[in-house]
């Protein structure tokens, strides 16, 4: 099952990024090419009565399996990231997180009106950094049609964050 492979393999990392926080760090799965094309797998079956014109990775992990996604759904990719590291004309969105405050931005050009776009991150958590994707989705004129993850901390209940912007959240992995 790939939810007991994605368990054994994710590192967990205490008091990263700042005390009291266990950071789920998926970098050992990269390590994995034959799980990695599992990943990639799942998460395209679990989205196949999803319509998708798009996928949007969130910075800097959702662009991992993000493109991935994509190049399985046969769709484009986008990408959201902090602030300034886009290099054309961006829109803004400040959001905060568990442990911090920052800005996303997507090229003013990236989405065109009524596009279908799934979210893709690896981890959810509480949700502001995908609340914060879903409104410069938004305000490009597109639709988030669901949200995509390896882990979800259930915990946390980004989850219930996440239904204002589409009933579709996935995640392989919860804890």
């Amino acid at each position: 099952m790939i939810e007991a492979k994605i368990k054994s393999t994710v590192r967990d990392v205490a008091d990263f990024p700042k005390p009291g926080i266990i950071f789920k760090d998926i970098t050992p799965i990269l390590k994995d090419a034959q799980l990695c094309s599992e990943i990639t797998a799942a998460l395209a079956l679990q989205l196949k009565d999803v319509q998708i014109d798009v996928v949007a990775g969130i910075e800097s992990r959702g662009f991992l399996f993000g493109i991935l996604l994509a190049q399985a759904l046969k769709v484009p990719f986008v990408p959201i990231r902090k602030a300034g590291k886009l290099p054309f004309k961006t829109i803004q969105q400040h959001y905060t997180l568990e442990y911090d405050s920052a800005v996303l931005e997507l090229h003013e050009d990236a989405l065109l009106a009524g596009q279908k776009v799934l979210i893709h991150d690896d981890l959810l958590a509480t949700g502001g950094t995908v609340v914060a994707a879903s409104k410069l989705i938004a305000k490009l004129g597109a639709e988030v049609s669901g949200c995509s993850f390896i882990i979800a901390l259930d915990f946390l209940n980004g989850r219930s964050r996440l239904a204002e912007y589409t009933p579709e959240t996935f995640a392989l992995a919860s804890y």
